[in-house]
């Protein structure tokens, strides 16, 4: 078996092939929206590679994009898919540093590298940046290009799985805990939606950092399961009420990572102790929330946006990895074929961790 995989890997990076498989949405709409279809391998610029792709991950980016609620600009038809990991297939006039048969991973954004916000550190707030998936065609295919200082290379033992599944809930999750609230030793954090990719990824950051954590899930399994990666106190927001239950158990935490939104944005800052932080991330649950602003000023709360994480602390999530200190919870890999089952087992909120396609 292993023979035939080598096989079957080397005859994929020293001979592309013209056509492949991918998946392309051409309007908005539901999942059926994802078209499984023929189309040309793309051509390496000069200063890019050919990455054939093993291991893409289905984000709720993706989704919101296929439904045309995100708010973001797409030209059709287009390709979904912003984390990827796989093999160099074929090199670009002018790529360094790299050659036929790496096996890689591919950072999901580009900077200008000009800007003040990147010559600060902070990339991930550069006006000219692009996205895999957004900008650029993304990782729902055979084959993508990327330029080549845009890519991660793997150790052997790290398999293309986990290498896809770790920039957008590890890396945004790292960003926020750390980079944004700077979680310390020692502090109480309460992960919202613990069961999602960003949610299962804040619980194993906030155990490294030495903080004690809460984690509010919506079924038993979950709360299984996320215990299993170090909650200490698991609560179960369909059944008990989020506040009462944290701050009895708590007195209340230093910290919320929330990336719901909605009422649950409500409940879960008002699980802060007085001087506590919550660091806001997403809201796929409700953009919208009301807040007490009585109860923010005298309490002192502080509530922090976080956007994506920088290239930096991209690539120490990716050490992290290779180190065995993280490693992503993946719930299912399914063919790139089942696109549409993918984004439908997402929006189903079933899964704990990572949904991916394989190719």
């Amino acid at each position: 078996m292993i023979c035939e995989n080598l096989e079957r890997t080397l005859d994929a990076v020293n001979h592309p092939a013209t056509e492949m498989t991918a998946v392309r949405m051409h309007d908005h709409g539901g999942p059926d929206v994802l078209v499984v279809e023929s189309a040309p391998v793309p051509v390496p610029d000069a200063g890019h590679v050919l990455v054939r792709v093993r291991a893409a991950a289905v984000n709720h980016l993706d989704l919101d994009i296929r439904s045309g609620v995100s708010r973001l600009p797409i030209t059709f038809p287009h390709v979904l898919g912003m984390e990827a990991a796989g093999e160099v297939a074929a090199v670009g006039a002018g790529a360094e540093h790299v050659s036929v048969g790496d096996r890689v991973a591919v950072l999901y954004q580009s900077h200008c590298g000009r800007c003040a916000f990147c010559a600060a550190g902070q990339d991930s707030m550069c006006a000219a940046g692009k996205l895999f998936g957004v900008h650029r065609p993304g990782a729902y295919a055979e084959y993508m290009t990327a330029p080549a200082e845009l890519l991660v290379p793997l150790p052997d033992h790290v398999v293309f799985e986990d290498a896809a599944a770790v920039q957008l809930s590890f890396g945004t999750a790292w960003h926020a805990l750390v980079g944004r609230a700077g979680l310390r030793a020692g502090e109480t954090v309460l992960v919202s939606a613990a069961g999602s990719g960003v949610g299962s990824a804040a619980v194993q950051i906030a155990v490294l950092r030495g903080a004690r954590v809460v984690a509010s899930v919506g079924s038993d399994e979950k709360a299984r399961r996320a215990a299993e990666l170090g909650a200490e106190i698991v609560v179960d927001y369909s059944r008990e009420p989020l506040t009462e239950t944290v701050r009895a158990a708590t007195g209340g935490v230093d910290v919320v990572l929330e990336h719901v939104g909605g009422t649950l944005f409500e409940d879960s800052v008002r699980c802060l102790r007085p001087g506590g932080r919550v660091v806001v991330v997403g809201a796929h649950g409700g953009e919208q929330a009301t807040l007490d602003l009585i109860e923010l000023f005298r309490n002192q709360w502080s509530i922090i946006g976080s956007r994506r994480a920088t290239d930096a602390e991209l690539r120490h999530v990716f050490d992290l990895l290779f180190g065995g200190e993280l490693r992503p919870a993946i719930y299912a890999a399914l063919p790139l074929e089942r696109a549409a089952d993918a984004h439908e087992l997402l929006d189903s909120r079933r899964h704990f961790g990572k949904v991916l396609l394989t190719t």
